[in-house]
């Protein structure tokens, strides 16, 4: 599903990313962690096509995705990449249903549908009964079980979370924990976690440990 080939990526004089080749299938629930400062946003934004590599081969799905225009890699972010991020990230003014639809919307993909897709996912996700509620009615778990249903409103190949549990109670962090492998199960949907709880590291099918913009093997 993903296949990384010699990424480096550098700011101004600073290089983040030394070299890194990864592979991972699909269905795959991946854990990256290492310190602060190791590069694992980076390659997360990397490989959600939110920055560009200053040199190197990147695949995902099937396609080059280093090759492709601004234009182009935008559309192959809307529909083949979906992102949880540790602050959800969700639009006050809208509904929770409604931020959930939005990119179905931007797809340009049928209103119908969309919106039966959304309840869908709203409702396997425990969320039924707070889809007219904005962001600011609901707890942390349900903004990010909101933020997860957004994320996976156009059926995308892979699911890129940054510190998705960062921001939550106990209690709250081992559901979503949990989620993103019934996710894995329901969905084959392929995981790339960024994460600093070990918890949710050991519970991964694999764990990619970073040091200093590199792998270690």
């Amino acid at each position: 599903m993903i296949k990384t080939k010699d990424i480096h990526k550098s700011f101004g004089a600073l290089e983040v990313l030394k070299g890194i080749d990864l592979s991972i299938d699909k269905g795959e629930v991946v854990s990256i962690v290492g310190p602060s400062g190791a590069g694992k946003t980076t390659l997360l934004q990397i490989l959600g096509t939110l920055s560009r590599p200053t040199s190197g081969e990147i695949e995902i799905d099937g396609v080059a995705v280093h090759t492709l225009s601004d234009k182009n890699i935008s559309k192959f972010r809307n529909t083949k990449i979906g992102f949880v991020f540790q602050f959800h990230h969700l639009l006050p003014e809208f509904s929770a249903f409604e931020n959930v639809c939005i990119p179905g919307y931007i797809a340009g993909r049928e209103r119908h549908e969309v919106e039966k897709r959304a309840a869908e996912l709203l409702g396997m996700l425990a969320m039924e009964h707070r889809l007219t509620h904005k962001p600011a009615e609901l707890s942390g778990g349900e903004q990010q079980r909101v933020a997860i249903a957004r994320a996976l409103i156009n059926s995308p190949a892979v699911l890129l979370a940054d510190e998705p549990s960062g921001n939550l109670d106990t209690k709250n962090k081992e559901e979503i924990h949990k989620l993103f492998f019934t996710l894995r199960d329901t969905f084959g949907q392929t995981v790339v976690i960024v994460t600093h709880d070990e918890q949710l590291a050991e519970m991964s099918d694999r764990k990619i440990q970073m040091i200093d913009g590199l792998i270690r093997p």
